[in-house]
C-alpha cells in the first residue's frame, strides 16, 4: 500500500525542493544512491535491460566505459542507451557557486 502525501513529502525532502528545502545541504546524487542501495545492480538489470550485460563496475555509470568497453557489452551511449544527460559534478559545482554567491549578495546588502 502506498501513502501519496507521504511518498510526495520524501521525495520533496530528499531534493531539498519542499516547504523546508535546506539548499546546499541535501543535494541528491542518483549515482551514489544507486551505489548504496543497488551494489550489485540487480535492481538495475531487472528494470533496465540495455544495462543487464554490464558489470558491477560499470552498472551504475555506464556512461565511465571506453568506446571499445561499450562495443564488448553491447552498450554503446547514444546508440543503445543515451548519453547523460546532466554533467552531476559539474551541476553541483555550479549551484553551490551560485548559492554562494546569493549569500555573498545577501551579506553585502544588509
Amino acid at each position: 500500500m502506498s501513502d501519496v502525501a507521504a511518498n510526495n513529502g520524501n521525495w520533496q525532502w530528499c531534493a531539498s525542493t519542499g516547504t523546508d528545502a535546506m539548499r546546499g545541504y541535501r543535494i541528491f546524487n542518483p549515482v551514489l544512491q544507486s551505489k548504496k542501495f543497488d551494489p550489485d545492480g540487480s535492481y538495475i538489470k531487472r528494470y533496465v535491460p540495455e544495462l543487464v550485460s554490464l558489470p558491477e563496475r560499470f552498472i551504475h555509470e555506464p556512461h565511465m566505459m571506453s568506446t571499445q568497453e561499450q562495443t564488448r557489452f553491447a552498450c554503446r551511449l547514444g546508440i543503445d542507451y543515451p548519453e547523460p544527460v546532466v554533467d552531476h559534478q559539474q551541476a553541483r559545482h555550479e549551484y553551490l557557486s551560485l548559492a554562494e554567491s546569493s549569500r555573498a549578495e545577501a551579506r553585502g546588502s544588509s
